[in-house]
């Protein structure tokens, strides 16, 4: 059963390198399927926001990663895959989830969402408040991958504001 972990991963932070590691751990394998941004203004460009979840996974055999664009009930036909995977930190994940979920059930009867509930060492993590705390010139390196703290010290560097 192929399953698909979807998002923007503005930046890929330690909470959703959890979710991967216990998505393997229940399903074996996972497909992290990097979306194109749509509406949502990006930091990194989704080359760069691929090439940052591949070398955060690194050593991950389980893991495929690939981007894509449009609908993920298209991706997800493309693929060949029926599951998404999502992780919840809060309420206000679970309400918005639980919507996506049921909108792509509309959309594809044939698609399932499986919930992962974050450690709570990871609850609090989220991309938003890292961009944020990295643009401020702080120490993320507790919140997301190294590679990941590395282009966001570069990113903000090249601002001018470190």
């Amino acid at each position: 059963m192929e399953v698909v972990y979807p998002g923007t991963f503005d930046p890929f932070t330690n909470g959703h390198l959890d979710v991967v590691r216990r998505g393997i751990k229940v399903f074996g394998s996972l497909t992290v399927a990097v979306a194109e941004g749509g509406s949502k203004k990006t930091l990194f460009p989704l080359a760069e926001r691929v090439a940052l979840v591949r070398e955060s996974v690194e050593g991950l055999s389980e893991v495929r990663v690939t981007d894509f664009s449009g609908a993920l009930v298209d991706f997800l036909d493309r693929a060949g895959a029926r599951t998404v995977l999502r992780g919840l930190r809060t309420l206000s994940d679970y309400d918005y989830e639980m919507q996506m979920s049921l909108f792509n059930r509309q959309l594809d009867p044939r698609v399932e969402t499986v919930f992962v509930v974050a450690s709570p060492d990871h609850a609090a993590i989220s991309s938003g408040l890292v961009k944020e705390v990295a643009e401020l010139g702080r120490d993320v390196s507790a919140f997301v991958p190294e590679p990941v703290g590395a282009a966001l010290r570069r990113r903000f560097r090249r601002r001018g504001r470190r």
